[in-house]
């Protein structure tokens, strides 16, 4: 990926006044392989010459502090450039002059020679560049270039001139070269700040003020990238301020991260100071100690500067200058669209205007071409007075830009980019920490407060994130999954049961299979007694066996169901469950696995500082154990509160936490959320007789698998004209159902209004209440 990035080299000496120049030759292009790509930055290969203030970009074209001529022939400044000469390629020797004689008639102009002759008239310097030091500058890609300050001349002019190199000490400026420390090593800071708490402004800040610095980070990366002409579609940032998506480019060897791992692997070997930019990582103590051990002590200072806590006074000037350029910024474009607005409306006015004109004009000559023009009355004849121009309409001056008083109380900046994703931030603000010596800092500052102020800002936040970010790590336990796997199995088997009560035949078998099953084990337990010589507790036995096999009367309506020792069989076969609908099936499975996922995440999380999570992170949970997606659709219900009003036995909300909690111990049976389910289906059943028609419950259905949903594309017969969902049958073909009819079951009556009968306990009698 290093092949399309440019680099740039500047002079230590700069021209301040005289006439000078220098020389570049290309000597050796460079072609590495790549992977063919349309956004590939062009050309491949480019070199760009000329001058630029000192302390600007090292790259030519980038900004307005320098001008430049390029490898294509093109004069750049700026975002502004003009075809100024020929192409030149590799062994031709291109020369920039730089004027600044002012006895000359081109003063303050720059020229490039290619071969010792001129390709190009001279051209104006920016203004706001003249009566300033101007340094040689390079800007290569793919090329090996030769550089020539001189002071002998390679490609000679046509007229005498100076090389930099032999310039007169009055006519130069030369840049002392920074300070080292008196150990002879390069220092390498660690700045630590929480996120969107103003750490990339103080970062911005520090290189700005130590220009001997120099950044590594993501962020410096993709602004690398850009200014050398990689291509991005707008709105694709992606990522975050700390780690920006470097995988849009287009190009297959930018966006593999290998810029990023040659810049990691080289920046400890380089004499330079840097200043390491990697927000999360920085805050992580393991982190922080990969990073320090690829630069050894030999080389390197190694300094943490931790910037928590209220900022300096500095600090939030700068802040507030920034936030004030950013509304004087935005102000000026508004203003710029009003300006453009008001003259598309006063072009429009006129053209209007000159419309009419021309249509009266053509009217009047019509009218004296056919001899009926009439005399003008006197009134007509008088000029109209000109309407006065609004006050609104007269351009105003623009009202300055301030500062609100909220905006004054600011101690940060607001980004519209995250400082950190949310899923980096929920996995590692757990492990965040302030900097020790003994992770092999050989300096620790604290910018804005002291170390246990920090300290205790750090923990409180952490302790505040806790209850707000989700566990991204967290992992089902092994409770959890053995009694998920159990609690399917029974509510298979409760289906089941269902089933088979609901079916007349398949109930007389089971009934018939019970009895079987019932008069063997009492055989098998007389034989026993009999054996034993105990004929009497043999008769005892066959007695209470006959009186448990006796029909048995139970008011249903009168029934405990929290007293029901079977829930599978109330005594005839019947469950409990017998009477369930679609609702009541899923609240049964809704409650069970709510109950589940809060007990089983306070288990598993094992985090005394958070018990529990708030409804925002159920729909997360509940996929991360279960497998599946939160469908809170599926009550018909408009809020979430609703639907806890209708499992309050289960779940409720803690009001001082806001979590979701628990209602049952962790050890709770599941036949008690059975029961919770039928005592509730009980009570919404007598509302609705009572006529509270509040009480019913209507919860969407699943589509049956392979069914194609009226009106959706590929659905057959769902245009106008095609009959109801209700009445078309569910087939997978309307043809093959005109031709066969298929005898559907009756559908089961609602558990509301037509109820089913009754069920006495004991052989086949039914009553109604």
């Amino acid at each position: 990926g290093m092949q399309y990035l440019l680099a740039g080299v500047r002079s230590n000496t700069g021209i301040k006044s005289g006439r000078y120049m220098f020389e570049v030759k290309i000597v050796e292009n460079l072609t590495p392989e790549e992977k063919t790509s349309e956004r590939t930055p062009q050309p491949r290969q480019l070199v760009r010459v000329g001058f630029s203030l000192a302390g600007s970009s090292l790259l030519l074209a980038d900004g307005v502090d320098n001008v430049c001529f390029d490898s294509e022939g093109w004069f750049i400044h700026d975002k502004n450039r003009k075809k100024a000469g020929r192409k030149f390629i590799r062994g031709v020797t291109a020369a920039v002059l730089l004027n600044l004689d002012a006895a000359s008639p081109n003063k303050n102009t720059v020229s490039l020679f290619l071969d010792g002759e001129r390709a190009c008239p001279p051209q104006p310097l920016p203004e706001h560049m003249c009566g300033k030091t101007l340094y040689p500058t390079i800007t290569y890609k793919n090329v090996t270039v030769d550089v020539n300050l001189g002071p002998v001349t390679r490609k000679p002019f046509p007229f005498s001139c100076h090389m930099v190199g032999g310039a007169a000490a009055a006519d130069v400026e030369v840049t002392k070269a920074a300070k080292k420390a008196k150990d002879g090593k390069c220092e390498v800071v660690f700045p630590v700040g929480l996120p969107e708490q103003g750490f990339f402004d103080w970062v911005d800040d520090f290189v700005e003020k130590h220009p001997g610095y120099v950044e590594l980070s993501d962020r410096k990366i993709m602004e690398w990238a850009v200014k050398s002409g990689a291509w991005r579609p707008k709105g694709t940032l992606g990522g975050s301020n700390d780690k920006p998506d470097l995988t849009k480019f287009g190009v297959p060897l930018l966006d593999d991260g290998s810029v990023r791992r040659v810049l990691n692997t080289i920046a400890p070997s380089l004499n330079r100071n840097i200043v390491f930019v990697e927000l999360k990582a920085n805050l992580v103590a393991d982190e922080r100690k990969n990073v320090l051990q690829k630069f050894c002590t030999q080389d390197f200072k190694r300094k943490a500067v931790v910037v928590m806590g209220e900022p300096s006074a500095e600090y939030k000037a700068r802040v507030q200058s920034l936030i004030l350029a950013e509304k004087k910024a935005k102000a000026e474009v508004e203003a710029k669209k009003k300006a453009a607005e008001a003259e598309r409306k006063r072009l429009l006015e006129h053209k209007k205007k000159m419309a009419e004109e021309a249509k009266k004009a053509k009217e009047a000559a019509q009218r004296k071409k056919e001899g009926k023009e009439e005399e003008k009355k006197d009134e007509e004849t008088k000029e109209e007075p000109k309407a006065e121009e609004p006050e609104n309409a007269k351009m105003e001056e623009a009202a300055p830009v301030e500062l609100t008083a909220e905006e004054k109380a600011l101690s940060y900046r607001k980004s519209t980019t995250t400082d950190l994703s949310e899923a980096v931030l929920a996995k590692s603000y757990a492990s965040f920490s302030v900097p020790t010596k003994e992770e092999g800092f050989d300096e620790i500052t604290f910018e804005w407060q002291k170390e246990a102020e920090c300290s205790t800002l750090l923990k409180n936040w952490i302790l505040q994130k806790k209850l707000t970010q989700r566990a991204e790590d967290l992992q089902p336990g092994t409770a959890f999954k053995e009694a998920w796997t159990k609690w399917q199995k029974t509510l298979q088997d409760w289906r089941r049961r269902q089933a088979e009560w609901k079916d007349p035949a398949r109930r007389k078998t089971a009934a018939e299979k019970k009895k079987q099953e019932a008069a063997a084990k009492l055989a098998e337990e007389k034989k026993a007694l009999i054996d034993a010589g105990d004929e009497e507790a043999a008769k005892v036995l066959e007695e209470e066996a006959k009186k448990d096999a006796a029909p048995m009367e139970i008011d249903l309506d009168g029934l405990d169901v929290f007293a029901v020792q079977d829930i599978t069989d109330l005594g005839n076969g019947m469950p409990l469950f017998a009477n369930y609908a679609h609702e009541d099936w899923t609240l049964l499975i809704t409650r069970y696995e709510l109950h589940l996922l809060i007990h089983s995440f306070k288990k598993d999380l094992n985090d005394a500082d958070r018990p529990g999570f708030a409804e925002k992170h159920l729909a997360f949970y509940y996929q991360k154990y279960f497998k599946k997606n939160w469908n809170f659709a599926q009550f018909n219900l408009p809020k979430f509160e609703d639907f806890l009003d209708i499992v309050k036995d289960t779940v409720s909300v803690d009001a001082t936490s806001s979590f979701l909690k628990a209602e049952q111990a962790e050890d709770t049976s599941v036949e008690i959320f059975a029961k919770l389910t039928e005592d509730h289906r009980r009570e919404r059943e007598r509302r609705v007789d009572a006529g509270d028609e509040t009480a019913k419950l209507t919860f969407r259905k699943p589509a049956p698998p392979g069914t194609v949903s009226p009106g959706a594309p590929g659905a057959k017969g769902a245009g106008k004209g095609a009959p109801s969902s209700a009445a078309r049958p569910h087939s997978a073909s309307s043809n093959q159902y005109a031709a066969q009819k298929r005898t559907y079951p009756k559908p089961q009556p609602s558990s509301y209004g037509n109820k089913q009968p009754r069920t006495a306990y004991g052989g086949n009698s039914y009553f109604r209440r």
